[in-house]
Order: C-alpha cells, then sequence, then structure tokens
C-alpha cells in the first residue's frame, strides 16, 4: 500500500481504539477476566484484522510469525531485567526495605499470569505489531516511528489512569512517564525482531514485577 494510506490506518486505528476503549473505561468496570479475554481482543484485535485484510497483508506484517522466536525472546528478558531492577528499587525507596508482598487482588496466580498474557496479546498485536509497524513504512524511520508510537500508547492509558486508576496529578505523571518509557523499550525490541512475541514477553515482564513488587 502507498505510505499515506499506512499512516492513515494507523491513526485511524488509533484514533478508534482511544475513543472506544476509552468510553469504555468511563462506562463499564466488569470483572479482570472478562474485559482481557472477551471484550479487549474484540475491541483491540478485530479492526487490526479487518485493516490487515483491506491491506491484502499477511499477519507476518504485524509481527505474527515463529521466526526470530528465540532472539525475541532474548531480547526481552535482557530488557525486561532492567524493568525488574526498576521495580525494585521503587519498592526501596517506598517501604524502606524490599516488601515482596504480592498485590494481585483475589486472583490466584497463574490466573493473573495468564490476564497479563492476554492484556500483552491484544496490546502488543495493536501497537507495536500494526501502528509501529505501519507508522515505520511511512515515515520511514523507525525511531521516529517509535517516539509517535510511543506517545500514542501513552495516550490512551489516560483514560485507565483517570477513570479506573483515578490517580493524583503526581502519580498520574509518574505513572504515564514509566508507559512511555515501556514504550519505547517495546517497539525497540519489536524493531530487532520482527517477532511480536518479543513486545509481548517484554510486556509481561514489565507489568509483573510492578505488581509484585509494589
Amino acid at each position: 500500500m502507498k505510505k499515506e494510506n499506512l499512516l492513515k490506518n494507523a491513526i485511524l486505528l488509533f484514533t478508534f481504539l482511544l475513543i472506544v476503549w476509552g468510553f469504555y473505561r468511563l462506562l463499564f468496570d466488569l470483572p479482570d477476566e472478562l474485559e482481557e479475554l472477551i471484550i479487549k481482543p474484540m475491541i483491540w484485535l478485530l479492526p487490526v484484522f479487518f485493516l490487515i485484510k483491506r491491506e491484502k497483508a499477511s499477519f507476518e506484517s504485524i509481527g505474527i510469525t515463529f521466526k526470530n522466536l528465540f532472539p525475541a525472546i532474548y531480547f526481552a528478558l535482557a530488557l525486561g531485567s532492567l524493568f525488574v531492577i526498576e521495580a525494585l528499587i521503587v519498592n526501596y525507596i517506598k517501604h524502606g526495605q524490599l516488601d515482596f508482598n504480592a498485590n494481585l487482588g483475589n486472583l490466584p496466580l497463574f490466573t493473573s499470569l495468564g490476564l497479563s498474557f492476554a492484556t500483552a496479546i491484544s496490546e502488543e498485536i495493536a501497537f507495536r505489531g500494526y501502528i509501529f509497524t505501519r507508522l515505520t513504512a511511512s515515515l520511514n524511520n523507525e525511531w521516529y516511528a517509535n517516539l509517535l508510537t510511543s506517545i500514542l500508547w501513552t495516550l490512551i492509558h489516560v483514560p485507565i489512569t483517570i477513570f479506573v486508576n483515578k490517580l493524583s496529578p503526581l502519580q498520574a505523571f509518574v505513572y504515564l512517564f514509566l508507559t512511555f518509557i515501556f514504550g519505547l523499550g517495546s517497539a525497540f525490541v519489536y524493531g530487532r525482531t520482527k517477532n511480536v512475541a518479543s513486545s509481548i514477553f517484554l510486556h509481561v515482564l514489565w507489568e509483573w514485577p510492578i505488581m509484585l513488587f509494589r
């Protein structure tokens, strides 16, 4: 497809997600299992599959492939270890010592882990698999595309910051800043492997240290 069409489709998908998912966060508060396993895939993934069908593109064009699978996992583990260190530092500063009491809510450990992967699959296919790859192709510059994708990724988290987490201004700033940093890292590992598995694993590694060590 022409570069301008790829850019248009990427912005169209982001606008759809921002509006629809934003209103969903404002109006509904359903169980995590229902949200992450059914509602989010419908809202986030169906438009992606519709767009790649209209583009006559392959699943490989959004990083769904077995190519570079092991390098994708290695990249995610390497960068994910930095997120673990970051979470430990934040935990120590907050509590004055390392406090490893997991904050998992009422869900069993493996259920929470499974939901983390479900969330990562939907969000990373949409953002790194589709939006990032289309922006890279249309802008012809991976770093510009990474920066723009990470800004959009941060904006998509504003509704949950306001309507669900109800964070203070300072807390919201820190949360969104860390979200932006993760976006840069996720697009970076995807750019090296062209396999969305790298971003999915990194997403889980980013989320779980924060959950377990906060």
